[in-house]
């Protein structure tokens, strides 16, 4: 599903024009995106998490020229679903029968 899918979809659910829904999705990305850059995490209940998970230095290798390459510590940024979020994927009888198909 892409975001506008998603967006025709709230907008078909919800009666709100799909410029606002657009709108309003497009923000809610903004203030994600921020918040991360700015070292805050997300919490969303009964959703999910966004976090920053930290990766610590390491040597890799290139090997094309067989050569050590160091890596320095970063953040990445992460989505952690929360247990209700798995439990409805767990429990969907769509996805079970698209798995057996």
């Amino acid at each position: 599903m892409t975001k506008a899918e998603v967006i025709a979809e709230i907008a078909d659910k919800t009666g709100i024009e799909k410029a606002d829904v657009s709108a309003t999705v497009e923000a809610f990305f903004k203030v994600v995106k921020d918040s991360m850059a700015d070292g805050n995490n997300i919490y969303v209940r009964g959703f999910g998490s966004f976090v920053n998970k930290k990766r610590a230095k390491k040597v890799a290798r290139n090997i094309s020229k067989n050569t050590s390459i160091i890596i320095d510590e970063h953040f990445i940024p992460s989505f952690k679903p929360s247990k209700t979020f798995i439990g409805k994927i767990k429990n969907s009888k769509k996805i079970k029968e698209t798995a057996n198909a």
